[in-house]
């Protein structure tokens, strides 16, 4: 089933109507914080994976190295 522009119109003036505009943009706020912290989250968890990558040592014994 797909919802066309005005049953989706008429969605939005409904919970307009329920909710009010003060609520709606308070949770329109929390929803924008929650996506900038977990960016925030994903970005900082790359990081930390890219440091632990370049802090590792070559343990290849000298001996193995000379053979690739």
């Amino acid at each position: 089933m797909q919802l066309g522009p005005w049953q989706i119109l008429i969605i939005a003036i409904v919970v307009l109507v329920l909710f009010g505009r003060g609520k709606i943009t308070n949770l329109m706020g929390e929803v924008g914080k929650g996506i900038t912290a977990f960016k925030k989250g994903v970005n900082d968890g790359a990081n930390e994976i890219e440091k632990d990558v370049a802090a590792t040592k070559d343990v290849t014994p000298a001996a193995d190295k000379e053979k690739v």
